[in-house]
């Protein structure tokens, strides 16, 4: 009864509340409903041709050299800079787009992987009467419902629960998730509801009991980031934009316009990190879409321009599946520092992040065992006693760095609004920075629209609300029942792939070898615990996988869910691409070695003493998981820097440098315990 009563009497808390919001969003809908009227068949309108499959990386790059003047080039392979390729070539603009890495690589695959308004944002955008925070909730609702309609292959809703542990704390969060449904309208996926104790515990079941009032479910929208990523920049690919990962801008390149004598930036020079060839690629507009890079590409630009972007960085660890429900998350809206953490079931591994907090830009962000050991603390208050959560079961750990806009008048990154900006200096470079992954297409269509205003390009409006996604065209729920009778995969397989790769499926089913077995048919599995096939490997060498990291972090996501499977399966990748990319052996040997040396063992044939201080500050450089050793994964870094000689970033790279030549003058050592050694 009591439980009926606190329910019942959020009616009268939140009435207010519910009616200002609701009039907040029908004047908002009142005011766009002419702009979503006109826009809502805009992918309809679409005239550029799209094709049946998109071009190699090697005839990407001849475009690049060979085309005299590209419309719009994108510097960034992210969500958002590829975002803008598929919008600036859908409006039939000539579009170049250059990553030094691969696709995704940064912090668009090291997400919290939702797809979501932001709970958190409309509350401060409530409770500080904040009308800018409102309405950058209310464009993450819309662009959530966009990306599940133009990727359902690879996002899906999932309910996530709020429990709650005080009375008075119910009708507080119902109103919360209440108002939360009113703004995304018609929109909204599903209701939220409230749960009892006993239906929390049912659904949760290793939630905390003690003290437990109630629960309340809300839905979010859940995605694979990575592949979302490269599905957006294959798509682009497919309509015409020229794409290519490890493509390093050196330099911009710059003229001078003749009347007003001023400098215009007019293209990039750039660097094939695979071939190290140089060449210039010229355009009449530059965007500049580098994520937490996005102040050294403005001062490539001018060296004075002041930094724009404050730096976040967000850490999430991964655990084993039986710490979650298959299907449902947990929020901890208030943690013992006034963060947030998600708790969430992704690739049937459990997700607990993430942090918040300010740090420097790099290339390898690496989780500190703070941050770990916070998260885990805080999912310890939220689950059972009876689970005993250990820090030997985080499997993974990544780091990202989001690219906040900096607030002058903000203390932390916490209070930083997660909005974007798109800049335009003086010279023509075109900046977009800060936003979210959930609305890195609406950041896309205001990034476009700013360069055609201020390069006077000819293009019409944006035409990528509704624009379906590579995979998404012929996809259903059950596409895997016809993998399973038309090709004989396992099940499991036949469902990752479908939810992988969408109608593209066949064609990685075609490819996919012969078992030998009464069943599966076909499907050769690279690690026995995972999904994932041989088959994938050689179709990621055709999205345009370069490395073994390309394959086992973002074409598959191994590296993100365990790295001792992802060490099992890297000799097999290995040879795999080894084959179809034909690598020599001394190409497959750096590929190959980053199996796990004991670094103790290693380290005592190098003629140095290392104190345990130091030895532990050096392994923590390359343990980038941060579970404790140092993984295969994490070598490749290394061994990269070692074979080209760049070792000054890392100090185990130095000792092991080091060590090679010392290895050298020494009797050999057996090797075969080790696993055959270098």
């Amino acid at each position: 009864m009591a439980f009926q009563k606190a329910v019942k009497g959020t009616v009268l808390i939140g009435g207010g509340a519910i009616a200002t919001v609701f009039g907040l969003s029908q004047f908002s809908q009142y005011r766009n409903k002419h702009g979503t009227l006109v826009n809502v068949q805009a992918a309809e309108a679409v005239t550029v041709p799209i094709k049946n499959d998109f071009p190699t990386r090697e005839e990407q790059i001849s475009t690049l050299k060979n085309t005299p003047e590209f419309d719009v080039l994108i510097i960034g392979g992210g969500a958002t800079g590829c975002g803008c390729a598929l919008d600036a070539v859908t409006r039939g603009l000539k579009t170049a787009l250059l990553e030094r890495d691969d696709f995704s690589s940064g912090t668009s695959s090291r997400s919290t992987k939702l797809i979501h308004g932001g709970v958190r944002y409309l509350q401060k955008a409530i409770m500080k009467l904040d009308f800018e925070q409102y309405k950058m909730v209310k464009e993450a609702l819309q662009e959530r419902a966009n990306l599940l309609e133009i990727a359902p292959h690879l996002s899906a809703p999932l309910p996530i629960m709020l429990p709650v542990y005080k009375w008075w704390q119910l009708p507080y969060y119902w109103i919360g998730i209440k108002l939360y449904d009113l703004v995304a309208g018609s929109q909204c996926l599903k209701r939220s509801y409230v749960l009892s104790k006993a239906r929390a515990l049912e659904h949760f079941p290793m939630l905390r009991k003690d003290k437990l009032v109630g629960a309340i479910v809300y839905y979010d929208g859940q995605h694979n980031d990575a592949r979302m990523n490269l599905a957006i920049a294959l798509t682009a690919a497919r309509y015409g934009a020229a794409t290519a990962n490890y493509t390093e801008v050196l330099r911009l390149l710059k003229r001078t316009e003749p009347g007003s004598g001023k400098q215009r930036v007019c293209g990039a020079r750039c660097r094939d990190v695979l071939t190290g060839q140089e060449f210039d690629v010229k355009a009449k507009c530059v965007i500049n879409a580098t994520g937490p890079f996005t102040d050294s590409v403005r001062k490539m630009d001018d060296q004075e321009v002041p930094n724009i972007c404050q730096p976040s960085a967000g850490v999430h660890i991964v655990m084993p599946g039986y710490y979650s429900p298959d299907n449902m998350g947990l929020l901890d809206p208030a943690t013992s520092d006034g963060r947030v953490i998600f708790f969430l079931p992704w690739e049937k591994m459990t997700i607990a992040g993430t942090t918040d907090s300010p740090t420097d830009v790099t290339s390898h962000p690496i989780p500190t065992e703070e941050d770990i050991n916070f998260i885990l603390s805080e999912v310890r208050n939220y689950l059972s006693v009876d689970v005993e959560v250990r820090r030997g079961d985080v499997l993974a750990a990544w780091s990202g760095i989001r690219p906040l806009v900096t607030d002058p008048n903000s203390k932390d990154t916490q209070s930083i609004c997660r909005n974007h900006v798109v800049a335009v200096s003086d010279s023509g470079l075109v900046t977009i920075a800060g936003g979210k992954w959930t609305t890195y297409r609406a950041m896309a269509q205001d990034t476009i629209d700013a360069a055609i205003r201020a390069h006077d390009l000819p293009a019409g409006s944006s035409k990528t609300i509704g624009l379906l996604l590579q995979g998404a065209e012929d996809w259903s729920p059950t596409l895997y029942i016809r993998l399973v009778q038309d090709y004989g995969l396992e099940s499991e397989v036949a469902q990752h792939l479908a939810s992988t790769y969408g109608d593209k499926a066949f064609e990685v089913a075609k490819i996919a070898q012969v078992t030998g077995k009464r069943w599966p048919i076909v499907g050769k599995r690279l690690v026995s615990e995972f999904p994932y096939i041989e088959a994938e490997v050689i179709y990621g060498v055709k999205e345009y996988a370069r490395t073994a990291v390309d394959i086992i972090s973002r074409r598959t996501r191994l590296a993100f869910l365990n790295v001792q499977a992802a060490e099992e399966a890297l000799p097999r990748i290995v040879d795999i691409m080894g084959k179809e990319l034909n690598w020599n052996e001394q190409k497959k040997k750096v590929q190959r070695a980053f199996f796990i040396w004991h670094c103790f063992v290693f380290l005592k044939y190098i003629s140095v003493q290392i104190d345990e201080k130091t030895l532990h500050d050096i392994l923590n450089e390359v343990d980038l998981n941060k579970n404790g050793q140092v993984e295969l994964i994490e070598f490749l870094q290394l061994m990269s820097a070692i074979q080209k000689g760049h070792v000054s970033g890392s100090r185990l790279a130095v000792l092991m440098k080091t060590a090679e030549e010392n290895l050298r003058q020494r009797v050999v050592i057996p090797v075969d315990r080790s696993g055959g050694g270098l």
